[in-house]
């Protein structure tokens, strides 16, 4: 759910040029910026909800379809072409599984046995591990004692969030791990697409929608292997999933474009730090599930770090 830069948490676009603006937005970018928060923090009672009714792989197969479907017809609006580069696709292919099909499985998972709230503080520490991974992959990202103070800072929330000085006590282990291992495997993905599609011509909703698509048909493949078909369909996770892909992976991607077009990738990066806070509040108020101090007080102290994290200079889109 992670906007276009090295250490980011959304599953965007690949680093791509940018389309020219060419007309006036209808709805000021702080209106939009609300939206795009909004989605994406749902999104993690969209897949809470979806797991009751559905396995996790018919979830994430789901959500990857109409996300796909949606991007598909923006493409026909606007009378784009998908990548023809094999060479494309193939490094789409890779990208497809850490962005889209391996992320969106594990916090499927995970939310089988932990509370949607702490799947979505766990999404707020991809900046952490995108800083950790981009020291070692990317010669040219550097250290600074600021950003080294701001991932210590981030994973000691982390430990906050967990209750650590309890033993971990309430907490699913298995579950929260594997919420973090998709937080982590969102930079893997970005770093991937840095390194071999930074300077693709393809534009970036070209690309996703391929990507999209090449995620879609590994769910598709894998799914039928370990789950067998629901005996009913109930109507509200049904909706869920369907909100999960048109809104959260698909609606909510043109808007992520339309951001990055207009103010920019740094502002438009600043949504990541408004989805654990939106997530916390849904599932405390229309979930009804428990909140403890240390919950709020370890994601301030994980977003801190996540913006600490973050390099001063402005990246270009």
């Amino acid at each position: 759910m992670t906007p276009p830069t090295s250490a980011r948490s959304r599953t965007a676009a690949p680093p791509a040029p940018l389309p020219s603006r060419s007309r006036r937005p209808v709805l000021d970018w702080r209106v939009r910026f609300a939206v795009l928060a909004l989605i994406w923090g749902f999104s993690f009672l969209f897949i809470k909800v979806g797991t009751q009714g559905f396995a996790p792989f018919q979830v994430t197969f789901g959500r990857l379809l109409f996300g796909a479907l949606v991007l598909l017809a923006a493409l026909a609006l606007k009378r784009e072409r998908l990548p023809r580069s094999l060479r494309t696709w193939g490094h789409l292919t890779v990208a497809a599984f850490f962005l889209n099909a391996l992320p969106f499985s594990l916090f499927a998972y995970s939310e089988l046995t932990i509370p949607s709230t702490l799947a979505g503080i766990c999404n707020a520490t991809s900046p952490l591990w995108g800083m950790v991974l981009s020291l070692v992959a990317l010669s040219e990202d550097r250290p600074t004692r600021r950003r080294v103070a701001g991932l210590g800072l981030g994973f000691l929330g982390v430990l906050t969030v967990l209750g650590a000085w309890q033993g971990f006590s309430g907490v699913d282990p298995a579950g929260t791990v594997m919420a973090l291992l998709a937080s982590l495997s969102y930079p893997v993905g970005w770093i991937y697409l840095r390194r071999t599609l930074g300077g693709a011509k393809d534009s970036a909703l070209s690309m996703t929608g391929a990507q999209l698509l090449l995620a879609t048909a590994q769910l598709a493949v894998i799914t039928p292997l370990f789950t067998t078909l629901p005996t009913r369909v109930p109507l509200l996770p049904l909706l869920s999933v369907v909100a999960l892909g048109a809104l959260g992976t698909g609606f909510a991607m043109l808007l992520q474009y339309d951001l990055v077009r207009e103010v920019g990738p740094t502002t438009a990066q600043m949504v990541t730090y408004f989805i654990p806070v939106i997530a916390t509040g849904a599932g405390v108020l229309l979930l009804d599930e428990h909140l403890t101090w240390n919950t709020p007080a370890g994601a301030l102290i994980i977003l801190t770090g996540a913006f600490l994290t973050q390099p001063r200079r402005t990246p270009r889109p």
